[in-house]
């Protein structure tokens, strides 16, 4: 198999917008862990508890799709040089692991998405107690 410089480009703009998503995904769960973080000091509340911890297993993942992105994107970068250089077999190597990389990086956000229901399915079983109560 051979590449073209052009073959590797092709993740550059997937990346890009993974990139992307992943920073707003951890700014928002930054914002919103500062937040439960008042409030828990505050009331000492265990259901926030519970939601910070959900927020921490969140947190983790967003950093692994940070990292398996990031260096997709650097062997993407070494693919193509390797290419330019006429090394083809580095140039395959590189990209195939940029594909593997980029594929753990999907996997890590499908988790993280998943795990994000936890926190709603801790609000609504805690909402459900206070009705039950009432």
């Amino acid at each position: 198999m051979t590449l073209e410089v052009s073959t590797p480009a092709l993740l550059f703009p997937a990346i890009s917008l993974l990139f992307l998503s992943f920073t707003n995904r951890f700014l928002h769960l930054a914002a919103l862990i500062r937040q439960l973080h008042a409030s828990w000091l505050e009331r000492r509340d265990e259901t926030l508890m519970a939601q910070i911890s959900n927020l921490r297993k969140r947190l983790t993942l967003i950093r692994w799709m940070q990292v398996l992105g990031a260096i997709s994107l650097f062997l993407c970068v070494v693919s193509m040089v390797s290419v330019v250089g006429g090394l083809q077999v580095i140039s395959v190597f590189c990209f195939a692991a940029a594909l593997v990389l980029m594929g753990g990086s999907l996997v890590c956000l499908l988790l993280e998405v998943w795990i994000s229901g936890g926190a709603l399915r801790i609000l609504l079983s805690n909402l459900e107690e206070h009705c039950r109560e009432s």
